[in-house]
């Protein structure tokens, strides 16, 4: 906004305003104002930094919404001293959407920070509450779409339970799916050979505990990776068992992985009900587990949608088309 702007708009009175200490402003306006251009455009409103307030210009419901993103915005700078981009572009959304109570997982305190400095935190509602049913229950169902942190915040509460002794070990695992005539093609042992499928879940171990402590862990024993199908006959006691891409998994290998739980253990059972990839004529264990466990005391089921999606904003966007086209693909299909 230039000055004149500035000056021109602020001859009319501001609908709200919002007090703000000395050192916060330039957190919350942001490099070159961008955070304040940003907000402006989205929500319709001028804002005007004036002595130790934003003045908030525009219409009345637009200068409320803006009124109650700063606040929360500067209670988020208060408790942290910082303010990232993505933080703001999802209290922007929160708000959009007339959620604005969503920031409170903005709010959140992390879970634990990686060794480059990074917090990890629930960032969306969805998430906080993701979170707390991992706190509170020993098995934990959590569905949802791409980008959403299913399997993020499994691994991150994992290793926080084990840094704390809760429990000695962590056990990942995932369906491999396309185990037959294509792994025969691949170079190595049987290892070697789904370590690939595995991959995914390594990636994220290191980006929250790091390549070389995660080494350790695994020469250790204190974290194992392994294909479902090399859980069955086991009893893993005092563990945190991860169960990744659960929705490729027959009936009866979600039982058999459920039933992997020892004394002391928890388990986290995740998966996209929309990207199954078993035959058709294989129903996935996944959807017939929470259907008939739900109710069951200690058990709880999450489900992420995408306004919990914490990638690049165009994920969400991407998932929100293809979840209408498929809803208009069955509207069409009905009406023919």
């Amino acid at each position: 906004m230039t000055d004149s702007e500035k000056t021109t708009t602020a001859t009319n009175r501001p609908e709200r305003s919002v007090r703000y200490g000395g050192r916060e402003l330039q957190t919350l306006v942001g490099h070159h104002d961008q955070n304040l251009k940003l907000i402006e455009d989205q929500l319709g409103v001028r804002i005007v930094p004036r002595d130790d307030q934003l003045q908030i210009f525009g219409d009345e419901q637009a200068a409320q919404d803006a009124e109650d993103l700063l606040q929360r915005l500067l209670e988020i700078i208060r408790r942290r001293d910082t303010l990232s981009e993505q933080d703001l572009k999802y209290a922007l959304r929160a708000v959009q959407r007339e959620a604005v109570d969503d920031t409170d997982a903005l709010l959140a305190e992390p879970l634990l920070v990686t060794p480059r400095g990074k917090p990890i935190r629930p960032k969306t509602a969805g998430q906080m509450e993701y979170v707390r049913a991992m706190v509170q229950n020993d098995v934990v169902f959590c569905i949802g779409p791409a980008g959403t942190g299913k399997t993020y915040l499994a691994m991150a509460m994992a290793v926080r339970a084990m840094k704390e002794g809760s429990v000695s070990r962590i056990v990942l695992t995932r369906p491999i799916v396309e185990a037959g005539e294509e792994l025969g093609f691949l170079p190595g042992d049987v290892m070697e050979k789904v370590d690939p499928y595995l991959r995914p879940l390594y990636d994220a171990l290191i980006d929250v505990i790091g390549a070389d402590r995660l080494q350790r862990h695994l020469r250790r024993g204190t974290i194992e990776v392994v294909p479902l199908a090399y859980m069955r006959g086991r009893t893993i006691n005092d563990a945190i068992i991860v169960l990744d891409e659960a929705q490729n998994t027959s009936i009866g290998q979600t039982k058999m992985a459920l039933t992997r739980m020892g004394l002391g253990s928890r388990m986290i059972v995740t998966g996209d009900i929309t990207q199954v990839d078993l035959p058709a004529s294989v129903s996935s264990g996944l959807a017939h587990a929470i259907e008939i466990l739900e109710k069951v005391p200690g058990i709880a089921v999450c489900r992420l949608t995408g306004h919990d999606i914490v990638r690049h904003d165009l994920v969400q966007q991407i998932v929100e088309a293809y979840d209408q086209a498929h809803t208009n693909s069955g509207a069409s299909q009905r009406r023919s």
